[in-house]
């Protein structure tokens, strides 16, 4: 794939990833439906494969799963040149990301600590659980309509399921259940 970004390009992309990362509550990856109609719908710097592949490896790689951001601008910058259009994809999309969250984060905290007791301090950290676990469940959604045979991947889905019932009910580790979902894998069950 062979795309041309301009200045004007990079610039917009900057602006959107900064507007994501105020949103981002919940962790960045919470923001991916909306990458997805941004990069590939939308302005078709990616592909499909390319966006949930970005996804795949960095969640399957050690570190904080922010790295998918790192690896869409890597991507976005490879369709745009090469190697130095790559390098300049991943700090445009790992410092809009990171940036506007962070120094919001420092400085809500801060406030947030000395204010605890107030009522609405006390009602804004109840009411942000139902939107992390919707913007979770988007998220999930959209990784998930990537595979769209429902009729072959049912495995997956009754292993999700399965998996979402025993957190839910259970105080097992969630290690345990990746050991198991990767076993799984390995011998082709899922």
């Amino acid at each position: 794939m062979s795309i041309v970004l301009t200045t004007a390009d990079w610039i917009t992309m900057f602006v959107q990833f900064a507007a994501l990362s105020l949103l981002s509550v919940g962790g960045a990856i919470t923001t991916a439906p909306d990458m997805h109609r941004f990069l590939v719908e939308e302005h078709h710097w990616l592909t499909d494969a390319q966006f949930t592949s970005s996804i795949a490896i960095a969640q399957a790689a050690p570190g904080p799963n922010v790295l998918f951001v790192a690896l869409m601008g890597w991507n976005a910058g490879l369709n745009a040149g090469g190697y130095g259009m790559a390098m300049l994809g991943v700090a445009v999309t790992m410092t809009a990301i990171m940036l506007p969250s962070s120094v919001l984060t420092f400085l809500a905290t801060r406030w947030g600590h000395r204010n605890r007791e107030l009522r609405g301090v006390r009602a804004f950290k109840q009411g942000m659980a139902p939107i992390v676990i919707a913007l979770l469940g988007a998220t999930g959604w959209l990784l998930t309509a990537a595979h769209n045979q429902p009729t072959h991947d049912w495995p997956l889905y009754a292993l999700t399921l399965v998996t979402a019932f025993v957190v839910w009910r259970t105080r097992l580790h969630l290690l345990w259940l990746l050991g198991a979902g990767a076993l799984l894998g390995a011998f082709g069950l899922v």
